[in-house]
């Protein structure tokens, strides 16, 4: 293999091997983080809005849709102008709700949307916990 192919394989096995570390999970410690987030969400077949939205199925939902919620003009706007959860999205939403909100709007060339604030005060900045979390929340959505 010339030199060049090998260092190539090798720099494309360490970025596979980093992501793949990366994106480590456990959705059994995950559960027990989501307690925290049980003060105003439920997740599950039987769950029941409260403070904030129904979490079943909130992977691949439009942003300020979850039926028989009563959301922020922020988290509304946010979703019709395109916001749908994934991984990625909520990964970088849970440090700090308002911000990644008003930013995602901004980006989106609406600023003048980017007003208010979500109904979301708590933040949950520990990548390995928001990593876990979203591994328990997957349990519960389409995309298992």
């Amino acid at each position: 293999m010339p030199v060049k192919s090998a260092v190539f394989a090798f720099v494309a096995a360490a970025i596979v091997f980093s992501s793949s570390a990366a994106i480590a999970q456990d959705a059994a410690k995950g559960e027990q983080i989501f307690k925290q987030c049980m003060t105003c969400h439920r997740i599950g077949p039987d769950a029941k809005n409260l403070v904030g939205p129904v979490l079943t199925g909130v992977i691949g939902r439009q942003s300020g849709t979850a039926p028989g919620f009563a959301y922020s003009t922020l988290n509304k706007s946010a979703g019709e102008n395109g916001l749908v959860w994934s991984d990625d999205l909520i990964m970088q939403y849970l440090p700090d709700p308002n911000a990644f909100l008003k930013k995602f709007l901004t980006d989106k060339g609406k600023p003048e949307l980017a007003v208010g604030s979500t109904k979301m005060a708590f933040k949950l900045t520990d990548e390995q916990q928001r990593k876990d979390v979203i591994a328990y929340i997957n349990k519960f959505s389409e995309k298992k």
